[in-house]
């Protein structure tokens, strides 16, 4: 076997990278709801969700296996250039949506990246398509609605099971459920996308010569995947949290049970058979189905919408820029080095526009940050009503309160500041 070398070197430390955004992109799959509810502190929460990542990654090598061997063909000439222009693709684009607060798929845009990078540098030849099809678009569409679906029928059964009692009788037992299922989440996140980057890194290793083809992770990939994913999970991607646990809908303790369960069941069952699906879309999908399942619950689908527009464009938008990377990279020694500055530059640049509004973990559960009521919402509410014991949010009592006093609904940016009330009055 020969030595790591240098470029071999700087794949394994922005596989590292990426596996860091991984965990700060991510946290929100296990957290969200638990942080919204108020069942965990946020820091608190992505503590241990970030202890409970780094033990995940200890338990299965499967779907490391499906990536390092089975998207891409190892025997078609794939150089160690070639992934660290996927990983820069899927680095970019997990950071622009976490700009952007949207839970997009970090295994997608890995996914993407890779294939993009191999397309540009090989050529079609070098990409398994079949193992594409089955084990990253079949499980992409189909996850998240079967975890939507599971978790609309859970949500359904858990509050006719509580009805009857007061939501003050059930909220710590719900609580407690959903600190239980919420680790259970990111010890299944841990298992699933941890091992992404232990089979980026494997693919590495062995395009370079240092291990055979078709090897298991060696120990020290399983151990630094897995520091690293937990790293970025404990520091908590505050912009998708605040989306997830308070853009989609607004999540009782119910309802944040039911998705975390319903969740971490998908996610468990898809490693233990080898699918590399995207966590972030089964949450997703689940916390929808959390909000579907509760009768008279707010959805607020444009979130919904913006959010799936981002699930379709990862694969294209991060296999373009791992393309445009590709392109650079295979030009030599210059080239590596030109996408590594671009890739600098781009990442100083997004977190310097992250820097004017900060979201952090002592604002994260802002009211503020979520759409407003709007008349289709009330509609629908006044057909459905909220099931009984549940005790309906401030957007809710508002959207109640305002036709009845004839008060026009406004976003926060409108409420009048205690200047203008002031002058008002006199």
């Amino acid at each position: 076997m020969e030595h790591i070398t240098l470029l071999i070197g700087i794949v394994i430390v922005t596989a590292l990278v990426f596996d860091f955004t991984n965990g700060f992109h991510d946290t929100a799959n296990a957290m969200a709801t638990t942080i919204s509810t108020g069942a965990l502190g946020p820091r608190v929460a992505v503590a241990m969700s970030a202890v409970l990542n780094l033990v995940g990654a200890f338990l299965s090598v499967e779907v490391a296996k499906t990536i390092s061997g089975g998207i891409i063909d190892e025997d078609s000439g794939i150089r160690p250039e070639v992934i660290f222009a996927g990983l820069v693709g899927a680095i970019l684009w997990n950071l622009v949506t976490w700009l952007a607060g949207l839970p997009s798929s970090s295994s997608h845009a890995l996914f993407g990246g890779l294939i993009g990078a191999t397309v540009v540098s090989v050529g079609l030849d070098g990409v398994n398509g079949d193992a594409i099809v089955m084990k990253v678009l079949i499980p992409a569409v189909a996850a998240p609605v079967v975890a939507g679906i599971a978790t609309v029928a859970a949500t359904r059964l858990t509050y006719r099971l509580g009805r009857g009692r007061s939501s003050e009788d059930t909220a710590k037992g719900y609580r407690a459920g959903q600190i239980a299922s919420a680790a259970l989440v990111s010890l299944a996140h841990g298992t699933n996308d941890a091992q992404k980057t232990m089979g980026v890194i494997t693919l590495a290793l062995v395009t370079g010569g240092v291990v055979a083809p078709d090897s298991d992770p060696p120990l020290w990939v399983i151990v630094s995947a897995g520091m690293a994913i937990a790293l970025g999970t404990y520091l908590g991607g505050w912009r998708i949290i605040r989306t997830m646990g308070k853009g989609i809908t607004d999540i009782q303790p119910p309802q944040g049970f039911a998705a975390q369960t319903g969740a971490a069941t998908v996610i468990l069952a898809s490693s233990h058979i080898g699918f590399a699906l995207s966590t972030t879309q089964v949450c997703s999908g689940a916390v929808m189905g959390a909000g579907i399942g509760r009768k008279g619950a707010v959805m607020r689908w444009s979130t919904a919408g913006r959010m799936v527009v981002a699930w379709v464009l990862t694969l294209p938008a991060a296999g373009l820029v791992a393309g445009g990377a590709a392109l650079l990279a295979d030009q030599g020694n210059a080239g590596i080095t030109a996408v590594a500055v671009l890739a600098v530059l781009a990442c100083g640049a997004i977190w310097a526009l992250s820097r004017r509004k900060p979201v952090d973990h002592t604002n994260v559960n802002e009211v503020g940050a979520q759409e407003p009521v709007g008349a289709v919402t009330a509609a629908l509410r006044s057909v459905a009503p909220p099931p009984a014991g549940a005790k309906p949010s401030a957007p809710e009592r508002a959207a109640e309160a305002a036709p009845e006093s004839g008060i026009a609904e406004h976003t926060p940016e409108q409420t009048p500041t205690p200047a203008a009330a002031s002058s008002t009055t006199r």
